[in-house]
């Protein structure tokens, strides 16, 4: 089978001379992965026994060729060093024992010039391209990093497939993330399923290679009839309590909130898919500054940021559309101050690489789209140290991983900006207190692939300011607000 696709990932923030990999994986057909398993099939790999949901009518599926040998060319690397192939032998490959898919890492690389680089990797044989994410050189170490990851699936137990095992080293060793969560319904999970969650919760925790979440979705809906939407809840330390919406001692927000004073752990209550007519969120039912310190502005279910007449091209299409007022913009001119999650809401096995749209037997999904990614600048990659930096809302969400960004101080009364994008930024705007308050694009003549930008702009006690951006190639970010006065910002 010929190459489709590259996927090539990188640490988006490197120091100058530090070494590093690229992580490759070779794409083909889509192919559904059978559902079979004996006694002794161990996990992961690609054949299971929760390979198939038939009340969703989901299967696994993989877009990895099953098997593959050849080169592949490394152009642009001219600040730097590192192989200029990168080979895949047949043998030495793949992310379990006797997995022959063309998945690893390659490496070291180097690049000895501060400032943003771009690999471009070549299939030899076939001439697919695959892009490498911006990797941006810094002088001297980083005081903070820049960390991806997906902190929201779903697992056999509830309505997704495979099992937790299966999803953390599959968002690990093929998705290439930095960390992620478990967020399964947990309205049927039972006291003993919960201490097999959080054992393999802990099991799969490596700090300095893929931090682990202890999460869960409380699932109470719909808003029309008084329920006040989805919270997905997540712990920083190993102690995480199960809390089900059905249980009466949390079958109201309100009750929510007193169990988690009462738990006294350090907790966050994300909600998610907010503007949807079933699934949403009364903003009205108000805001828990403690606990709700960010929203999942984007999944495969769509963008919750806006309508679409003011520029959304990704609302939610499913279980009957969007309800106005219940946008990420109602949020915030409420006062809400919330950072920027992206999330997949995945149900299809594959966190941080979904394929629901290419399900053979649900025509409806061709109104989700691709999942998104929550980007996050934290000191080290721990488990506290990427909750600390959530709460802290120092993230923010995009729809394809490794887009960067960040704010960048300014002169007083004035608000800068910086992103990079390896398929090239195509725009910015400035977005204060809901309407647009600026714009910014490449310079016609330049690199369009890094975006500078710099907006006159004071923001009052009240006021709030986020950016979103769009690529060339119409994917999105979103960068959590800045608050004015004496407030915290992203």
């Amino acid at each position: 089978m010929e190459p489709s696709g590259l996927v090539a990932i990188a640490p988006s923030v490197v120091a100058v001379g530090e070494p590093f990999s690229v992580r490759v994986k070779v794409l083909g057909a889509v192919r559904p992965i059978p559902c079979r398993g004996q006694f002794n099939t161990f996990k992961p790999r690609l054949e299971g026994p929760f390979n198939r949901n038939v009340e969703r009518r989901i299967h696994y599926l993989d877009h990895v060729l099953p098997e593959y040998a050849g080169t592949i060319r490394v152009e642009g690397n001219n600040g730097g060093e590192g192989p200029a192939r990168l080979t895949f032998d047949g043998r030495d490959q793949g992310v379990f024992p006797g997995d022959p898919r063309p998945i690893r890492a390659f490496g070291p690389f180097r690049m000895w010039k501060a400032g943003v680089h771009f690999l471009r990797l070549v299939e030899e044989s076939s001439g697919v391209v695959g892009l490498v994410n911006p990797i941006v050189a810094l002088p001297a170490p980083p005081d903070e990093r820049l960390y991806w990851g997906d902190p929201h699936w779903q697992t056999f137990f509830s309505d997704g497939i495979r099992c937790p095992e299966e999803l953390y080293a599959f968002a690990r060793d093929e998705a290439f993330l930095d960390f992620g969560a478990i967020a399964d319904h947990m309205e049927a999970i039972t006291e003993r399923q919960w201490d097999y969650f959080r054992a393999v919760t802990e099991d799969s925790y490596q700090p300095g290679r893929f931090v682990t979440l202890h999460g869960q979705e409380w699932t109470h809906h719909d808003p029309a009839r008084g329920a006040p939407g989805h919270r997905n809840l997540y712990f920083r330390g190993r102690e995480a309590p199960l809390i089900r919406s059905t249980d009466g001692d949390a079958n109201t927000l309100e009750k929510l909130w007193r169990k988690l004073d009462a738990i006294g752990l350090p907790a966050l209550a994300i909600p998610h898919h907010t503007a949807n007519r079933i699934m949403g969120v009364d903003w009205s039912l108000g805001w828990n500054p403690r606990y709700e310190k960010g929203v999942e502005i984007y999944s495969v279910w769509g963008s919750s940021e806006c309508s679409v007449e003011a520029g959304n091209t990704r609302p939610i299409r499913t279980l009957g559309g969007e309800m106005p007022g219940r946008h990420v913009r109602d949020a915030l001119a409420r006062g809400y101050r919330l950072g920027f999650w992206g999330g997949g809401d995945i149900h299809d096995g594959r966190p941080g690489d979904e394929l629901h749209t290419a399900q053979p037997e649900v025509p409806a999904y061709v109104d989700l789209y691709s999942q998104g990614f929550t980007a996050v600048w934290a000191p080290a990659l721990t488990r506290e140290m990427i909750f600390d930096a959530l709460a802290a809302r120092r993230c923010y969400a995009t729809t394809r991983r490794g887009l960067f960004a960040e704010w960048r101080d300014g002169p007083e009364g004035r608000l800068g900006f910086r992103a990079a994008a390896a398929d090239g930024v195509a725009r910015a705007e400035l977005i204060v207190n809901g309407e647009k308050a600026g714009e910014a694009e490449p310079p016609p003549d330049g690199d369009n692939r890094v975006l500078d930008a710099e907006w006159a702009v004071t923001l009052g006690r009240r006021d709030v300011a986020y950016v979103r951006l769009w690529t060339q190639t119409g994917e999105w970010l979103w960068l959590s607000p800045r608050w004015g006065g004496r407030g915290e910002g992203g």
